[in-house]
Formats: C-alpha cells, sequence, structure tokens
C-alpha cells in the first residue's frame, strides 16, 4: 500500500498565471519527434496546480506533483519553487 503513494507524476514547468486564488497554472514544455519527418518539435501542456501559499510569480520554475482532484480542473499541487524569476 506504501509503494503506491510513491508513483505520482512530477512535471518540472515555468509559472504563466498566478491570478487566481490559491491555483497557479503551470507550462510544462517537451520535445517530441515528428512522427513522419523526424523534426524535433515543441509541445506546451498546461497544468492548473494548487499553491497554498499563494507565493509563486510569473515566470517561476516550480516542481509540481499530481494528487487527488481539488476542483474541476485542478489535480496537480506545488512541491517546491526550484527558481525565482528575475
Amino acid at each position: 500500500m506504501e509503494n503506491i503513494r510513491n508513483l505520482r507524476k512530477e512535471r518540472i514547468g515555468i509559472v504563466t498565471s498566478n491570478k487566481m486564488n490559491k491555483s497557479i497554472v503551470v507550462s510544462v514544455e517537451r520535445r517530441m519527434k515528428h512522427p513522419k519527418y523526424g523534426k524535433f518539435v515543441k509541445q506546451t501542456t498546461k497544468f492548473t496546480a494548487h499553491d497554498e501559499k499563494d507565493d509563486c510569480n510569473i515566470g517561476d520554475k516550480v516542481k509540481i506533483m499530481e494528487t487527488r482532484p481539488i476542483s474541476k480542473n485542478k489535480c496537480w499541487r506545488l512541491v517546491e519553487i526550484l527558481e525565482r524569476a528575475k
């Protein structure tokens, strides 16, 4: 039973919005090889994450972790702020 908790997904991304109360939008960028042409293409996915202390700013590099559904769109939470925006 203890091992299931450790299988939660983690992502590192950039905060793109912090306008909501106790919520942030994190953009996670990944590089994918195009199936036909072989060129590497950047793909961005936006996650809505729970920020309990409301201390993230736009441009911060953060680590988020998958969690139980907190609201309709939020099932990720902030783990730590890796790098503050300059």
